[in-house]
């Protein structure tokens, strides 16, 4: 599944965990359920390996809004108010909700170390 959208700001969470993400504005009909997916994400023709979430972001914000965040693998720079194009490859997990900020650091690595041997594979 793919998605192309314009990059908008967040809260800045992923950042400060180590995790900086693009997010892009979806809703309900956006088919994908919610969890954490292997992503390729392409920026001005580049493209990038990465890891996605869809959902509402119940462990750092029950948002009210759906979103779809990806973190781009050896990317930096600043993507705000640019087009990029998100390709969900392989669901990785199920959304949960972490019981603090520490866990889900610790599940965000895991996931990464996950989603980089699905890659290799790739």
């Amino acid at each position: 599944m793919k998605v192309c959208g314009t990059v908008i700001g967040g809260n800045k969470i992923g950042r400060m965990l180590g995790f900086p993400t693009a997010n892009i504005a979806v809703d309900e009909t956006f088919a994908a359920r919610d969890g954490v997916y292997v992503a390729r994400v392409t920026v001005e023709g580049v493209l990038y390996d990465g890891m996605a979430y869809v959902g509402y972001k119940p462990s750092v914000s029950n948002a009210h809004r759906r979103v779809l965040e990806v973190n781009l693998f050896g990317f930096s720079g600043d993507l705000y108010d640019r087009e990029i194009g998100v390709e969900l490859l392989d669901f990785v997990r199920e959304d949960c909700r972490m019981d603090s900020i520490e866990a889900l650091r610790s599940q965000l690595q895991e996931d990464r170390r996950v989603i980089t041997e699905i890659l290799k594979q790739k």
